[in-house]
């Protein structure tokens, strides 16, 4: 058997925060969990049914990357689908993400989540 794309998991300070952030702008729930404090949270993932997910864990020290350039490179990134990029600015915009003020196509938009992470929003091909 071929490797699964399980997950793709993001360091951040504050696990459940930034699960809670892409809950809101992608409509996944975030898995159930204990009776854990949100600072007690070392990982959590968001739920989708059969198919690749977010998780996030938490890093102590947890140092944002610098895009486009800078010294702490992006690593990776996020795209995106939306059918227009406009309502899916707002959409982003409204539940903390930040666009950033480099915008290197027509295509797609790139924006930081509440902790740094780029990610874009990208028009179907």
């Amino acid at each position: 058997m071929k490797p699964q794309l399980e997950l793709t998991a993001l360091d951040c300070p504050d696990p459940l925060a930034l699960a809670d952030f892409y809950s809101r702008i992608t409509g996944m729930e975030i898995e159930p969990l204990d009776d854990e404090t949100s600072s007690e949270i070392e990982w959590v993932r968001l739920l989708n049914e059969g198919m690749p997910t977010l998780a996030f864990q938490r890093v102590e020290n947890y140092v944002a990357p610098t895009w486009p350039e800078g010294p702490v490179p992006q690593q990776l990134h996020l795209d995106f689908l939306v059918d227009d990029l406009d309502e899916g600015e707002r959409h982003v915009l409204e539940q903390g993400a930040t666009r950033h003020e480099f915008q290197p196509g027509d295509t797609f938009r790139v924006y930081f989540d509440p902790v740094g992470h780029p990610f874009c929003l990208v028009l179907p091909y």
